[in-house]
């Protein structure tokens, strides 16, 4: 078994809800909520779910780009959460991330060659040449050229932006990307180049991804194991073809039931989720998906339920209470 990169125990993010001149807090948003996973050396993890559920927050979180208000970020046996911005700098070495927005993510008054030397400036590496000559490296890498250096994030394509996001991430040699939802902001005939890419680049440079996304046939193309996130909650987390094919927690059912097939003849009902997504400022007790669940029972209302493991695959679901 391939050694393990990343530890997640018990993550939690709590906003703090304010009001009022002094600012006085009067609640809290649940943004993620007791998540733990774990991350194999060389392995893609793709976490999905629909917007809101805390994908997005848990990727910060594992940077270190917002602070965790509980729970344990263990990489490589050294504890993240409780480190000095200074042993920091060295970890974020090691971790670099992808971003939604190409364009948002990439300074508009900076070169493609000032933007990926920043990295490399930031920490330390390398001379002036040095630092030239992996620009042009990384650039051919991503599928771009070297002469694209001295252009500007305007003068490229959504698609060429986020190969440039994706040669600046590479740039300081990473073992863990962490992609938040890299290709959702492309258009269907790019992503899947984008895609082809990222699995080319693993293979080449052996890293580990975190792959957000909430597009589930995106995720099954380029995940080992897959991590349904609902309200804040991991519900379930299994090897990605058992996922699919075998998928145990209702709201996974309903998710990819609404998946299109490429089958004309194949006729596939969509399972139907029930009423609003509740706000996680003020989530349901027990399970979180309770109140849209068409097989709620009266445990679920009451008690949270505990994570059952069948052989690897995890599920948070009173369906299955031994």
């Amino acid at each position: 078994m391939p050694e393990l990169l990343l530890e997640v125990d018990g993550l939690k993010k709590y906003f703090p809800i304010t009001s009022g001149l002094f600012g006085k807090k009067t609640g809290e948003v649940k943004a993620v909520d007791a998540v733990s996973f774990y991350v194999k050396k060389g392995e893609t993890l793709g976490i999905v779910g629909e917007s809101g559920c805390g994908k997005s927050t848990t990727g910060r979180l594992l940077m270190r780009l917002i602070e965790a208000s509980d729970g344990r970020i263990i990489f490589e046996d050294k504890e993240i959460t409780k480190m000095s911005k200074h042993e920091l700098r060295k970890i974020r070495r090691d971790i670099q991330m992808v971003f939604q927005d190409p364009y948002a993510s990439l300074n508009p008054r900076h070169s493609v060659q000032q933007i990926l030397e920043e990295p490399l400036i930031v920490h330390g590496i390398g001379t002036k040449e040095e630092r030239q000559k992996r620009v042009k490296e990384m650039l051919e890498v991503v599928g771009l050229s070297s002469y694209h250096a001295k252009r500007y994030p305007h003068q490229f394509s959504g698609g060429q932006r986020q190969r440039i996001g994706i040669a600046r991430a590479l740039m300081t040699k990473p073992k863990l990307i962490i992609a938040d939802e890299p290709v959702s902001a492309l258009d269907v005939s790019i992503q899947a180049q984008v895609l082809n890419l990222m699995k080319d680049i693993q293979e080449e440079f052996k890293l580990t991804y975190i792959f957000i996304a909430h597009d589930l046939g995106v995720v099954r193309h380029i995940s080992d194991r897959v991590g349904v996130m609902y309200l804040g909650r991991l519900i379930e987390l299994a090897d990605s073809e058992e996922l699919y094919e075998n998928s145990m927690h209702p709201y996974t059912k309903a998710l990819l039931s609404a998946v299109p097939v490429p089958d004309p003849d194949l006729k596939k009902q969509p399972i139907l989720i029930e009423g609003e997504l509740p706000s996680p400022a003020n989530p349901p007790s027990g399970c979180a998906f309770h109140t849209r669940c068409s097989q709620v029972m009266d445990i679920c209302k009451s008690s949270r339920p505990a994570e059952h493991n069948f052989n690897g695959h995890y599920v948070a679901c009173h369906l299955y209470n031994k």
